[in-house]
Parts: C-alpha cells; structure tokens; sequence
C-alpha cells in the first residue's frame, strides 16, 4: 500500500503515462509517415517536457520519483504508418486519462493548473491525430474520460 497522498499518487499515475508515451512515440516515429516527422517530433518533445516538469513537481513535494520501465507493451502491433498514427491518438488517449484523474484527486491550486494544463495539451494532440486518421469527430467534450 502507498504512503503517499491522493495528489502525490496523482502525479506518480500521470508521469508513469509520460514515460509509455514517450516510449510510444519512439515507436510511432520508427513507422510513421515521414511527412508527419514534424508533429512526431514536436509532440515527443512535448512529452518529454511534461515528463520532466512532473518529475520537478514529484521532486519538489519530497516524493521519490518512480524510474520508467525498460520498455512498454504496445496495444497493438505497430507495422504501418496507420497503426502508427493509432498508437500515437492511444498515447494521447491514456496520457489524458492520467491527468484528468489528477485533476480529480488535487488538492492545490498548482498541480489542478498543471493538470488542466497537461490535459488541454493532450487533447489538442489527439484531436491533431484523430484528424489523420479521419475520426469524425476528432475532438471529445470531455477528454481524458475512460
């Protein structure tokens, strides 16, 4: 059982999300369509920002932080730039469903604007991928719901 708070868990949740997406992004990037390049690269580099800013977050509430796992199962076989595409709106998909939960479970006015924040961005991101992938809608009215 964990000693730590329903925020501090929060946060713990939300940077394990960063970590898997940052993993799938490296394997988006291997498969993607080389004309997409660009929001690949932009959005690992999104991750990666957020990932260290939780990181800074955990460090500063004198929680240890978690270390990534060594590697992380896709859902599903990535062997195209379609399926792709799919792992990147799952990321983004399971990257907003950790920072809604922190929202619910803040307590401080800080760490409820970083997940909003966090959220806002993911969702953004889905939408983008949900537009490549011809999802119509490609946005939620309420991202980050399971």
């Amino acid at each position: 059982m964990s000693d730590l708070g329903p925020e501090q868990q929060g946060l713990v949740d939300a940077l394990h999300a960063e970590y898997a997406a940052v993993f799938a992004y490296g394997v988006v990037a291997a498969f993607s369509n080389p004309a997409r390049a660009d929001v690949v690269a932009a959005n690992t580099s999104a991750h990666r920002a957020r990932r260290d800013s939780t990181i800074d977050a955990l460090q500063a509430a004198s929680v240890a932080v978690p270390l990534p796992d060594p590697a992380y199962a896709s859902p599903f076989p990535v062997t195209d730039a379609i399926s792709a595409a799919q792992l990147a709106a799952q990321a983004e998909i399971d990257t907003s469903i950790a920072w809604r939960s922190l929202i619910e479970r803040s307590q401080s006015g800080a760490t409820r604007e970083m997940g909003v924040q966090a959220l806002t961005d993911a969702a953004v991101r889905l939408a983008t991928w949900q537009q490549i992938l011809g999802v119509s809608p490609s946005s939620t009215a309420f991202p980050g719901r399971p």
